[in-house]
């Protein structure tokens, strides 16, 4: 007893010391808790503090970069002005003279003498001499303008050419302004050619250079497309481009294909199906963007004054010395612009860049202005002579493009209902078709009726309850046989239980048969829909790719001489008040 005592006291100890030993435990980890939090407290802070200071140093980044870019800026254009600030005077006076000659209001000594100092204060710029040559032709001093033009074309050929071009043509000079703009052709690379480019082609093909009766231009024309020839993939390059371009106009047919309610439906085949329709429909497409082409009337107003715009930008132009300082300056005002982010600067000078430099080759040019006039500025003339003048390859691309739809197009059409699928070549396989469906739901129905059933014992099952519950009364009340009474019992909800499950199975089924047996007749009428709309299909692509000679014979009766225009409006003049 004194054992048991002892021992129950030294046990509510060690309990009492648990009891503690657990507080001080859960002051721990409450502590340990506490402890987290700080610390989570802690790293957040810390990482807010460090963003500030990425923030903070990238800002005194920008700072002082855009502080560096206005340094730069002013020392660039101290440099500028410095080296080719004298260049700005030739181009201002070089407008002046342009305005004031159409104008009539300014005496040829004036001219002649601005020009000669001009001369004198630029060496090596070539639209100084240029002027003085203008000058002197104003003036009829052809010994002079001889000399300067020489000077001029020595220190660059081609601006100089495409600018006496310009200048030839706005004074009606025809026969000079198509031997300078066929000098200016001469000095283009047949595969980097640019927007000047395509308007003196554009002004050719309005005939504002006057009637090409030596063919200067179109020898020209035809010396690219020999170089071009001889390349190894010219045939493969510009029969890619035509293609490319080509496809480009297949149309939307989403009115046209509002008709078809079902093959969208219930074809897996039916995105390859409107995909060879419209290269159909390409026939007439074409065929209509041909038309209206060459409908349209050839006007010339708006092609002058862009000829204008680019004399004007011609002679205001930034040299070739100049391009490394302007540039220079460009990028220093963006940087400047976007508080000193030079990496948005860079990606915006990229931008300004890529769109200003648009070269392309003849092919090319030849492409966008047929089939992309708003993009290579192409106007109804240009556009009817490219189209003209590459008839041959548009030819070749379209049955290339034509042909390549036909092989396409799928020779069966797949039809899936639910887990029915069936397959049709031209929609008149209904028969077929149909006796494929019934053996699908026959088979369907066997499936569902398989082992639901009545049997002979199932059927017996339901009399056989009711006489095992009935001995099971009268062995109970009549108290000779217990046992035989839970047995009865036992027999009676067994039989019951059977013949109720059997009975809802074989219900079920029926029902799934009878829904099978609907399903059958909307599934017939769905099929018969679907195919009708299967023929539909086949003679719609049949009419519509049979419309292909259309565009060809339309094509192959084009020739280029028939449209290169002829001027038949007056031109200004150069008027000059005599001195």
């Amino acid at each position: 007893m004194a054992d048991r005592i002892i021992q129950t006291a030294d046990l509510s100890a060690i309990e009492n010391r648990l009891n503690v030993i657990r507080d001080q435990l859960d002051l721990v980890g409450s502590n340990v808790v506490a402890v987290d939090n700080h610390v989570d407290l802690v790293e957040d802070e810390l990482d807010s503090l460090v963003e500030e200071f990425h923030t903070f140093v990238s800002q005194q980044v920008r700072a002082n970069r855009k502080q560096l870019a206005e340094t730069r800026l002013v020392k660039i254009r101290q440099e500028l002005e410095k080296k080719f600030g004298h260049y700005d005077v030739v181009r201002r006076t070089a407008t002046g003279i342009l305005q004031a000659t159409d104008l009539g209001v300014i005496r040829e000594e004036s001219i002649h003498t601005s020009t000669e100092e001009l001369m004198l204060q630029t060496p090596g710029y070539w639209l100084a001499p240029a002027l003085v040559a203008l000058s002197a032709w104003i003036s009829d001093n052809q010994e002079l303008a001889q000399k300067a033009m020489r000077e001029a074309l020595q220190r660059d050929d081609e601006k100089t050419s495409l600018f006496f071009s310009l200048v030839c043509c706005r004074a009606d000079r025809k026969v000079a302004c198509l031997k300078w703009v066929s000098r200016y052709l001469a000095n283009q690379d047949e595969e980097a050619l640019d927007r000047k480019t395509i308007l003196v082609l554009a002004a050719y093909a309005n005939g504002l250079w006057g009637s090409d009766t030596e063919g200067h231009i179109l020898r020209r024309i035809d010396g690219w497309l020999e170089n071009l020839q001889r390349q190894p993939d010219f045939i493969a390059k510009q029969r890619k481009q035509w293609t490319e371009a080509i496809e480009l106009k297949k149309p939307d047919l989403t009115k046209e294909l509002e008709d078809y309610q079902y093959l969208p439906k219930y074809s897996p085949t039916w995105p390859k199906l409107v995909d060879v329709l419209s290269g159909a429909y390409l026939h007439e497409e074409l065929d209509e963007y041909f038309q209206k082409i060459f409908a349209q009337q050839n006007a010339t107003g708006k092609l002058k004054e862009q000829l204008d715009g680019v004399l004007d930008s011609l002679v205001t132009e930034f040299d070739d010395a100049e391009l490394k300082y302007r540039e220079g300056e460009k990028f220093e005002q963006l940087v400047i612009d976007h508080d000193g982010d030079e990496t948005a600067a860079q990606q915006h000078m990229e931008v300004a860049q890529t769109a200003f430099e648009t070269h392309k080759d003849f092919i090319q040019l030849l492409t966008d202005a047929a089939m992309n006039p708003e993009l290579a500025h192409a106007d109804a003339a240009t556009q009817k002579f490219a189209i003209a003048l590459s008839r041959d390859w548009i030819v070749e691309a379209y049955r290339d493009v034509t042909a390549e739809n036909r092989n396409k197009v799928p020779q069966t059409v797949r039809i899936v209902l639910d887990d029915f699928q069936a397959v049709s070549d031209d929609g008149t396989n209904e028969t077929a078709v149909l006796a494929s469906f019934d053996r699908y739901i026959n088979e369907a129905q066997a499936k569902a009726m398989e082992g639901s059933e009545l049997t002979q014992f199932d059927e017996a099952c339901k009399y056989i309850r009711y006489i095992a519950a009935v001995l099971a009364v009268v062995l109970l009340f009549t108290g000779v046989s217990i046992l035989g009474a839970i047995g009865c019992v036992i027999v009676a909800w067994w039989t019951h239980r059977r013949y109720k499950n059997k009975k809802q199975a074989y219900d079920l089924a029926q029902q799934t048969v009878q829904q099978l047996e609907e399903r059958r007749k909307t599934g017939k009428e769905l099929l018969r829909a679907i195919l009708a709309e299967i023929v539909d299909f086949r003679q719609e692509f049949r009419e519509k790719d049979a419309e292909d000679h259309i565009v060809l014979d339309f094509l192959q009766g084009l020739n280029p001489d028939q449209f290169i225009g002829q001027r038949k409006d007056g031109a200004r003049r150069v008027a000059v008040q005599k001195g």
